[in-house]
């Protein structure tokens, strides 16, 4: 179609940001920095290369997701530990806090609970900031590589990628059917993936996790949490993903308890103080 004659003009409109986070409650550093001085390790599992697998970590507690090996992209799932219906929201997370999350930032819970379920507490990667390609690592824009794109794609069946690996291990987590635990998988944070949007066209890119052994990222617990995380098959993703071509390694979860003192006084965060009527 032909411009109009205001076209730049059209153009040229300043953006508005969706939503101010003013209103937020402010993110306790003091808190952070107590819980941070004193933790030990009290539970830990280790993730397979191609495979997922789940652990609990308590209100309060630090869920530590780690590199052991070398670089690895991680698809995590949270859940508020019995009950399954309240997950974690990546779309209201984005809105909220951008498309990458960083220390500071929380990560929300879908409706009708919209709470903060884990807080972003410590990142070794928050030095790389935005590479030349507007790159950025810990994605909260990607779904997760599933076998039905992978079928509508290039045929075939592909059943360990990280849709299929988290179906599993919630199954094996909660003693569900895998047909009942599948519709509970959700999109995801994409744990030290490298991801952006191409200049040109607006596509979804990726490209290799700067991710080395020893890296991790660190989450606060605000309620108790079921974490099901998917090593995915791509590896650091950084030529392919849903195939067994990618080198991959494992990843590691870790729940990490601070002092007692800071157990003692954990206030668990409300859900919304929305009323539900929906104007009815």
């Amino acid at each position: 179609m032909p411009s109009p004659d205001d076209a730049d003009r059209r153009r040229a409109v300043a953006p508005v940001i969706c939503y101010t986070t003013d209103a937020l409650p402010p993110v306790d550093a003091d808190r952070i920095a107590r819980v941070r001085s004193d933790l030990r390790a009290v539970d830990h599992v280790r993730v397979p290369p191609r495979d997922a697998a789940a652990i609990r970590v308590p209100a309060g507690h630090v869920l530590r997701i780690a590199c052991p090996d070398g670089a690895q992209v991680g698809d995590l799932n949270l859940f508020a530990d019995g009950n399954l219906s309240e997950r974690f929201y990546s779309g209201k997370t984005r809105a909220l806090h951008g498309t990458h999350v960083d220390v500071g930032d929380r990560l929300w819970s879908g409706f009708p609970y919209l709470r903060p379920m884990a807080t972003v507490i410590a990142d070794s990667l928050d030095w790389y900031g935005t590479d030349a390609f507007g790159g950025r690592v810990h994605d909260v824009i990607g779904t997760r590589c599933d076998p039905y794109t992978a079928h509508l794609l290039g045929g075939g069946d592909y059943h360990h990628c990280c849709h299929s690996n988290l179906t599993r291990a919630l199954a094996d987590a909660t003693g569900l059917s895998l047909p009942e635990s599948e519709p509970y998988v959700h999109d995801v944070l994409n744990v030290f993936m490298c991801t952006g949007f191409t200049a040109d066209e607006g596509r979804y890119f990726m490209k290799a996790s700067p991710a080395r052994a020893g890296d991790h990222l660190d989450l606060l617990a605000g309620i108790d949490l079921l974490a099901v995380l998917s090593a995915c098959p791509g590896g650091d993703c950084g030529a392919e993903h849903s195939s067994d071509t990618a080198v991959c390694h494992a990843l590691s979860m870790e729940v990490l308890r601070p002092a007692d003192d800071v157990l003692r006084n954990w206030q668990t965060p409300e859900v919304s103080g929305y009323d539900g009527s929906h104007g009815r």
